[in-house]
């Protein structure tokens, strides 16, 4: 099943005040160059986890600019697929084991369905962006039109993946027209730069409102209303029920703390919506059990009956916790280190992937390693405000300059931009309605007659959706 999603009521111009000028400027020449083209993301999921909150901006921003952009959400009837790619997921950040024949089929044929229905939609795109592993088949299955260009995002931990699942599906990129991963590490060695790969670190959008700024008062409100004492300190860690989020590490780390500073709570803040992520349920009983019944320590994961909506209770927790923590093992990027980042808190975060990439340890956060260095982490920025405030005001600074909506948006269509001159070797690209040869085409978006030298600069790229 294919979902077609809206997306609606963002402007580029609510972001001038937050942004340098010349990303601003350079954001606003790159649209113009891409207007008439017309670019479509496929993730897997409405909403829930980071790519369904990346692209529910994104997209909107996107044709705020004048950049047309569309969303579509696959959907498999099947209720295997998603345990079949969460167990794909698992696998390539490193779990063992292998992929059995019935699970390959389930994958091939859902996304085949997928591949096949589009098709016979005819939907077509200048320029495409299916995302994570549930979409890795895509382009192998789905017919390729003139002047297509195929991106395929992965946004997952790739340091240490199952050898034997990673060669298996490996060749499968080949179909695609370039690649895009959130760190160099997370490139496999078989790629060799071909296809052509972007390195893309996700990113934030400031205006939503788990991002926007909350007064500590309302803050410690919804915490009280969620339970919790808004008199006592709080360490919060806001994940899915997810065994690379560590949340056993997480209660270690609270309990070493909780020996110097009694009293303090610890909230593990995992409420569910995303479909793809079916394992979750089991993680959060684990949790309960290891937890053993310390009336201190709140998991929440069920969306119902809450006393805000999910992004304002995630933004309260976040404002009101004293220290924040991301302690996983395994991680693409983890948008929520930034979420925290940007309401001026310093994140302790596990010594991996895309955590490393936002925390700058003992500048404007902590990386570490074990429960223990965790939990003296949380005991320093508890005693020490004014370390904790300086820390933070690193940490938002950072995430202004790196890690906010418009700067991924320019790195998206500067990889847009690298692809197409790259393919300028007499293949067809539209444009307004038009077959172009490709160096007519590029001539009319202004690349100029050295199309390849406005590409250099950030090496960053991302992606974009529509969502309703």
């Amino acid at each position: 099943m294919l979902l077609r999603i809206n997306h609606s009521g963002l402007s580029f111009d609510d972001y001038l005040h937050l942004l340098p000028k010349d990303l601003l400027d350079e954001l606003t020449l790159l649209a113009d160059s891409f207007k008439g083209m017309r670019f479509v993301h496929a993730n897997s999921t409405v909403s829930g986890g980071g790519v369904a909150e990346i692209l529910q901006s994104l997209v909107p921003l996107m044709n705020s600019l004048g950049v047309q952009t569309e969303r579509l959400v696959v959907s498999p009837d099947d209720p295997e697929f998603f345990q079949v790619t969460k167990r794909i997921h698992n696998l390539l950040q490193g779990a063992q084991g292998s992929l059995s024949e019935q699970e390959s089929e389930v994958y091939y044929r859902c996304v085949g369905e997928v591949a096949k229905e589009i098709d016979s939609r005819g939907l077509e795109a200048d320029v495409w962006f299916f995302h994570d592993p549930q979409l890795l088949p895509m382009a192998s299955l789905m017919p390729k039109r003139n002047g297509e260009v195929r991106f395929w995002v992965c946004h997952i931990d790739l340091t240490a993946p199952n050898a034997g699942v990673l060669q298996e599906l490996t060749p499968l990129t080949q179909h695609f027209d370039g690649l895009a991963f959130s760190l160099p590490e997370f490139v496999p060695s078989a790629i060799n730069g071909h296809p052509p790969h972007y390195i893309t670190p996700p990113s934030i959008d400031p205006l939503t409102d788990k991002n926007r700024p909350m007064e500590k008062e309302e803050a410690l409100g919804i915490v009280a209303a969620m339970g919790l004492d808004p008199n006592r300190p709080l360490v919060t860690q806001v994940s899915r029920f997810d065994y690379w989020k560590d949340p056993w590490g997480v209660m270690d780390a609270y309990r070493w703390a909780r020996k110097s500073v009694p009293g303090i709570q610890l909230a593990l803040l995992g409420l569910s919506q995303a479909a793809d992520d079916p394992e979750a349920l089991g993680v959060l009983h684990s949790v309960k059990d290891y937890a053993s019944g310390d009336p201190d320590i709140h998991a929440f994961f069920y969306p119902d009956d809450l006393p805000d909506s999910i992004d304002r209770i995630v933004n309260a927790f976040q404002t009101a916790s004293v220290a924040v923590l991301q302690k996983s093992t395994r991680e693409g990027f983890g948008l929520t280190v930034s979420e925290a980042m940007w309401k001026g808190q310093p994140v302790i975060g596990g010594n991996v992937g895309g955590i490393k990439t936002q925390i700058e340890d003992g500048v404007n956060g902590f990386l570490v390693s074990t429960p223990e260095e965790c939990g003296e982490r949380i005991v320093h920025l508890i005693r020490d405000e004014s370390l904790r405030l300086q820390m933070g005001d690193a940490a938002r600074e950072s995430v202004r300059q790196r890690f906010l909506l418009p700067r991924l948006a320019v790195d998206y269509l500067r990889a847009a931009q690298s692809l197409i001159a790259g393919q300028a070797n007499g293949q067809m690209h539209r444009l307004n309605g038009q077959r172009l040869g490709a160096f007519e085409a590029l001539e009319q978006m202004n690349f100029g007659s050295n199309p390849t030298k406005s590409v250099k600069g950030s090496p960053y790229f991302s992606q974009h959706i529509d969502i309703q």
